[in-house]
């Protein structure tokens, strides 16, 4: 317990913005999907507490960032790859054309605008389906565009992008994991200049080898460490150069071909929980340590009570997570213990969206546009079902005591 505790102490986000007003990642303030921010609604419906709504041009599962007085919103019209920057009464301030759409392939779920900005306080970096990683100022200037099809290659996935670009302290980082070649790339965030490009290619079968998850970019003991789940493995990498410094393996002992992986990885308590092997398991492993680290920093493992979409949240030694067809657990991140779970109700649901833990409260998002709203307690108490009804993969996003909801439709802002 007492490593543990000196781990965390020294274990921080890198310079992101610690506001509790600002969410400039996809997974909140701290990329734990949990934030400080305080008195939100927990009752609302499409006519009920909505400050406003504003239609979408172009269906998403990204997230909206904000940062001070700015949303941004990523999304696609007239064939083009589209970021739309709003102010918190909904206001439209600009919107710029990053590059030509590559349309989605999924039948429903399809776009090519899923992954999320990011933002460091001066600009915000968005990433597309059609390989476009772009930097603007908060004016909508773009300062440099890459387009990594044209540099390395068109990626190979068989489905939809999902992972979204994460910023270093200098860098600005993205994960391309699909059939080979693998790697990840970093440029300087305000040039576009390449920094350094790392291949990663692991010995997993087809499409285990195709990852959807975003990175997780830490700071131990004043060392930035980029964190990165898919093709059976989780590896740790030094930040101003892409080097590797460790790897857990083992993630698909039976070789099952069909393994890609799209939740992402959540640190907290020097443990990090990698979701695995379709919604079966969770790894957890000890942070630390060089080269293969399987036999000896794996702290537990769990099959049967895992999330394939939705990505878990971990706050002061407890995990959340949600799994895709609508239960709801609570596990001690660093024995695995399950401490309670339950479904949030017994009609079939799913979930893409990725639970948030604020005020005291967990907020689990369904498909169809449901929000269940549970108490942050020792046990599963569910407190207000919340209907929206309109298709939904987004996150919801906390900031000034509002809920930003993102719909494939509309854009609420859930708040008086």
């Amino acid at each position: 317990m007492k490593k543990s505790l000196l781990i965390l102490a020294v274990i921080t986000l890198s310079a992101h913005g610690a506001d509790a007003d600002n969410w400039p990642a996809w997974r909140g303030p701290a990329f734990n999907g949990v934030s400080d921010a305080k008195g939100f609604l927990t009752k609302w419906s499409q006519s009920e507490n909505v400050a406003w709504k504003v239609p979408l041009s172009g269906g998403s599962g990204s997230t909206p960032i904000v940062w001070g007085d700015n949303i941004f919103v990523t999304s696609v019209k007239e064939g083009k790859n589209l970021l739309i920057c709003l102010d918190h009464s909904g206001k439209t301030r600009w919107e710029q054309t990053v590059g030509d759409e590559r349309k989605g392939k999924h039948r429903r779920k399809g776009s090519g605008s899923h992954p999320s900005p990011t933002v460091d306080g001066q600009h915000v970096y968005v990433y597309y389906r059609s390989g476009d990683l772009t930097c603007l100022d908060f004016a909508g200037k773009i300062i440099w565009q890459k387009n990594l099809h044209a540099m390395y290659g068109a990626d190979t996935l068989w489905w939809d992008l999902g992972t979204s670009p994460v910023l270093t302290k200098d860098l600005v980082v993205v994960a391309a994991l699909h059939d080979k070649p693998s790697y990840l790339v970093a440029f300087e965030k305000l040039t576009g200049e390449v920094a350094w490009k790392h291949d990663r290619n692991m010995d997993a079968p087809r499409e285990a080898n195709h990852s959807y998850t975003t990175p997780l970019v830490m700071t131990q003991n004043g060392r930035e460490i980029i964190y990165v789940l898919g093709a059976d493995h989780v590896t740790a990498h030094e930040a101003g150069t892409g080097a590797e410094i460790w790897r857990v393996s083992g993630l698909n002992p039976g070789r099952q071909q069909f393994f890609r992986s799209i939740a992402s990885p959540v640190v907290s308590e020097g443990i990090l929980v990698a979701p695995y092997a379709r919604g079966q398991t969770l790894t957890a492993i000890r942070l630390g340590g060089k080269g293969d680290v399987t036999d000896t920093h794996i702290a537990w493992t769990k099959n049967g009570l895992s999330a394939d979409i939705p990505t878990p949240a971990a706050t002061n030694g407890k995990l959340y997570l949600a799994t895709d067809r609508g239960k709801v657990a609570c596990l001690d991140i660093l024995t695995g213990e399950e401490l309670w779970s339950d479904k949030v109700t017994s009609r079939s649901v799913t979930i893409s969206s990725s639970p948030v833990v604020v005020d005291g409260k967990i907020y689990v998002t369904i498909e169809a546009g449901t929000t269940y709203v549970l108490e942050q307690t020792d046990q599963f108490k569910l407190l207000v079902v919340n209907k929206i009804g309109e298709f939904t993969l987004a996150t919801p996003v906390f900031t000034r005591n509002r809920i930003l909801i993102r719909t494939y439709e509309n854009l609420y802002c859930i708040g008086k």
